[in-house]
Parts: C-alpha cells; sequence; structure tokens
C-alpha cells in the first residue's frame, strides 16, 4: 500500500498533549496503527503523556532536539531513532533554530 503525504495537507496542533507551540503533521491511521510525518517548530516541544496505543517509534529526519523517554534523556539529531515502548512515558522537544523533522510508526497491539 502506497501512503502519499504529499496529497494530504498539514494539520497544525497548537500545545500538542500538553506541550509548547506548534507541531504540523501529516498522518495516516488504521485498525494496525499510525504512520506520521511531523515538524516541531523551534522551541516547541510534544508534551509528557503515557504511549498507550502501542510502541511509538521516531525516526530523526532533520532538526535537532530531546526526547525524554520514562526519564532518561535521548539526543536527537538526523538519522537517530527515538523508541518509545507501549505505556512508557515520553516526550520530545525541539532544542534547534529549524523544524525537527520527524518520521513516526505508532505499532499498535494486536
Amino acid at each position: 500500500m502506497l501512503i502519499d503525504f504529499n496529497k494530504e495537507d498539514w494539520k497544525i496542533f497548537e500545545g500538542m498533549n500538553g506541550g509548547k507551540g506548534i507541531t504540523a503533521a501529516k498522518m495516516f491511521v488504521n485498525q494496525s496503527g499510525r504512520v506520521i510525518v511531523s515538524r516541531i517548530e523551534p522551541g516547541a516541544s510534544i508534551g509528557l503523556h503515557t504511549q498507550s496505543n502501542g510502541n511509538d517509534i521516531n525516526f530523526v529526519v532533520s532538526g535537532k532536539g530531546k526526547a525524554f523517554c520514562n526519564g532518561e534523556e535521548e539526543i536527537l539529531t538526523p538519522g537517530v531513532c527515538h523508541y518509545c515502548p507501549k505505556d512508557s512515558a515520553h516526550t520530545i522537544i525541539n532544542t534547534g533554530d529549524e523544524d525537527l523533522v520527524l518520521y513516526t510508526v505508532v505499532q499498535y497491539e494486536q
């Protein structure tokens, strides 16, 4: 199956999950999970939340930031992957001067 994010509009989230600033996302959702391309603006964040639906896998395309998963800090740079297992709590923060761009897969447990 082809997912063409070029045909999707950006959805804008202000203060996503209680975070700061603007996160824009293009999202595909079905019964197996979600596939997401997102842009977190400089200084913005996705607030601390528990990953209750399934494993959350975030590949950094560009930009830089930090993730905290169960209190452990991880530095995000292009080419690294932040993995947050189901039932873990995490947050993602853009610490750079450009958008933090992520490709995310949320894998629901069947």
